[in-house]
């Protein structure tokens, strides 16, 4: 009997180890085909030009992408055209419209930086290329198990039409020197403002920074955060949750700087302000970029960083592929070196830029973790514990009426 259950004990294994070098043959072919796919992508790309539409609106992100328009032509002979946006609206727009026109082919944005209510909207009226993302050689350095949002763009699942680029999460900059108690919560920004008249305000909406701050509003004052997860059913109901956002609003703007009048039109024009005295506070994507503005000599080196008590919202951001891009080869390796170490680094690195990577340190080489170990930290940037809590972006449904409720109740 022990013979025969022995017999079959070894088959068995013989079974596991048949399948086990099957899978592992099968792993190194699609491995193979990946690899071999790439070099042909490697090799169609050479000689393209890509037009990359990406936010213009700060000197710092447009270097950086001047440097990697520098690399990708060293690297791979692509030409990179920075096609400056002041609103990513405005290239999900001209996609549609040609999309409406029958331009399936030679369209005139390749790559453009987005996520959010964009993305949701591109995906929605397939304006998008792909799926492409997880194909890319440097997506597999990419930190999915801690970093969700490199997968969900906004509760929208990515399913690989658009590349994780950068990691961004609100925090708050002020001048130590003139300010020594700071806000913990969206309702303690309100009385703060209330004992400090006109030394703060916010980006106007549809800027990003200044939508993200009427989501922290939203998103502390909501009775049901699960609720803003998904789109709103009615236009009633939407009115009840988002009742307490104006009611705060409405108290807010006497107090902020021109009593509300006027709004700083992006990030750069609000951190002028406080540059030049104008306020105390300024409202930043980057955890880094505190120590970023002092290391360039556009901040004090007085400046410090704050958070909320209950956390501050997070997102990945993202570069994708228009649907009729005319150089879709080039803008794949585009994105693909906008996640190599080389670049992540850099981008991280806060005498450049100072956004945050989306690669995970445990799936990279010994050499490039040195990269990032190497990576100075500035005197006003918190570590990750610091930081604290990461709120989830609410549905682009939410914001995109949001938006457009603001500009009707405040827009001058």
């Amino acid at each position: 009997m022990r013979s025969i259950q022995t017999g079959i004990r070894q088959i068995f294994i013989g079974l596991i180890c048949l399948l086990g070098t099957a899978a592992a043959s099968q792993a190194q072919t699609q491995d193979e085909t990946v690899a071999a796919n790439w070099e042909e992508t490697l090799a169609a790309a050479r000689g393209q030009e890509v037009y990359w539409n990406a936010w213009g609106g700060d000197e710092r992100i447009n270097a950086y992408i001047a440097w990697v328009g520098q690399r990708v032509r060293d690297d791979y002979g692509i030409k990179l055209n920075h096609v400056k946006l002041s609103d990513t609206a405005d290239a999900v727009s001209r996609v549609l419209a040609e999309k409406a026109a029958g331009r399936t082919s030679g369209g005139s944005i390749d790559l453009i930086w987005i996520n959010g209510e964009n993305f949701a909207a591109m995906k929605e009226n397939g304006l998008l290329f792909g799926p492409f993302s997880e194909e890319l050689p440097n997506f597999a350095g990419v930190d999915v198990e801690h970093k969700p949002s490199t997968l969900v763009d906004f509760t929208v699942p990515v399913e690989g039409l658009e590349a994780p680029w950068g990691m961004a999460k609100i925090n708050f900059i002020y001048d130590s020197a003139r300010v020594k108690t700071t806000p913990r919560s969206i309702p303690g920004f309100l009385e703060w403002a209330e004992a400090n008249p006109g030394r703060f305000t916010y980006p106007t909406p549809p800027d990003f920074i200044g939508s993200t701050f009427l989501k922290q509003v939203l998103i502390e004052l909501a009775e049901d955060r699960d609720e803003l997860q998904k789109p709103f059913t009615s236009d009633a109901r939407f009115a009840e949750v988002t009742a307490p956002l104006w009611d705060y609003l409405d108290a807010l703007h006497p107090h902020l700087w021109r009593k509300g009048a006027l709004f700083p039109a992006n990030g750069p024009a609000q951190r002028q302000l406080l540059d030049d005295g104008e306020v105390d506070i300024h409202i930043s994507f980057y955890p880094s970029e505190a120590s970023s503005l002092i290391a360039t000599d556009l901040l004090p080196d007085t400046a410090r960083v704050f958070v909320l008590e209950e956390g501050t919202i997070g997102n990945t951001h993202f570069v994708a592929i228009p649907f009729n891009a005319s150089a879709k080869e080039a803008a794949m390796v585009v994105a693909d070196f906008l996640m190599s170490p080389e670049a992540q680094a850099e981008k991280q690195n806060e005498a450049v830029w100072g956004d945050d990577t989306v690669l995970a340190m445990s799936k990279l080489s010994n050499e490039d973790r040195q990269r990032f170990d190497d990576l100075p930290r500035g005197v006003a940037t918190l570590t990750p514990e610091q930081l604290g809590a990461t709120l989830l972006e609410p549905h682009p449904a939410w914001m995109t009426k949001i938006e457009a409720e603001w500009q009707q109740r405040y827009s001058r």
